[in-house]
């Protein structure tokens, strides 16, 4: 079981081969807790108290007022900056890896060379983030496909739409394995068709015992999704209240 809490020191840069397999049935499922977390930059305090439980299979929506830390949240679990208080653990994955190592993380920004063509952009991702995978042609090749964007494949990212941009952002998650997927925003510019793929896409990766934790202000397509509401119980200390059942409209 990998744990974090506010007292841990630098992170290691040590490079390791990146792909995490998702475990096979009969194997002990994931789960990811956070307990107690609390969150402080720039000398604000963004949320405190915020606890919960994601397992293999699970999706956990976290919703919530401008300003009120989704964001923050998910990079704190993605391990780009640290609780100041409070505990994240996660077991059933790789103990020799961080649970970042672990997990896919889509932020606002799109991470797309304008000079690159789409499948050099993702070719350049899927040996980024797998040492063992390099180019993984094929694995590209497939994810391109998934989300529409195999027919411009040769194209300069350059001169891509808003929407295409964000679609090869998120192609990743398909062109590479990972458990843990931390999405921010992720149907930002995306048109209705490029929506439901993501959603199919998301489902796909839950009935594969992965697990998804997407920050967002609108309804994803995932049945049986929980919800983290940031900030609703006191905006001030920005707690947390978790609800199960469909995602709200």
């Amino acid at each position: 079981m990998v744990r974090y809490h506010g007292a841990h020191g630098p992170i290691s840069l040590e490079k390791r081969p990146k792909t995490v397999p998702i475990p096979p049935p009969g194997k002990a499922p994931m789960r990811l807790t956070a307990t107690e977390l609390a969150c402080r930059r720039g000398g604000r305090d963004v949320f405190s108290g915020v606890s919960f439980t994601v397992g293999s299979g699970e999706a956990l929506t976290i919703t919530g007022r401008n300003g009120a830390g989704k964001s923050s949240l998910l990079r704190l679990v993605a391990g780009f900056i640290r609780p100041c208080s409070g505990r994240l653990s996660f077991e059933g994955g790789d103990p020799e890896l961080s649970l970042g190592e672990q997990a896919h993380y889509l932020g606002h920004q799109d991470a797309v060379k304008p000079s690159l063509s789409v499948a050099e952009n993702l070719q350049f991702w899927a040996a980024f983030l797998d040492a063992e995978l390099g180019a993984g042609a094929d694995k590209v090749a497939e994810a391109l496909e998934a989300f529409g964007l195999g027919e411009i494949s040769a194209l300069p990212a350059a001169y891509l739409s808003a929407g295409q941009r964000r679609r090869l952002s998120i192609a990743r998650l398909v062109a590479v394995k990972r458990p843990i997927w931390l999405l921010d925003e992720p149907t930002s510019t995306l048109d209705a068709t490029a929506q439901d793929r993501l959603s199919g896409i998301m489902g796909a990766h839950l009935a594969e015992g992965g697990l998804v934790l997407a920050a967002t202000h609108a309804p994803l397509g995932l049945a049986g999704a929980r919800e983290l509401r940031l900030g609703e119980l006191n905006p001030r200390s920005a707690s947390a209240a978790l609800s199960a059942g469909e995602e709200k409209p």
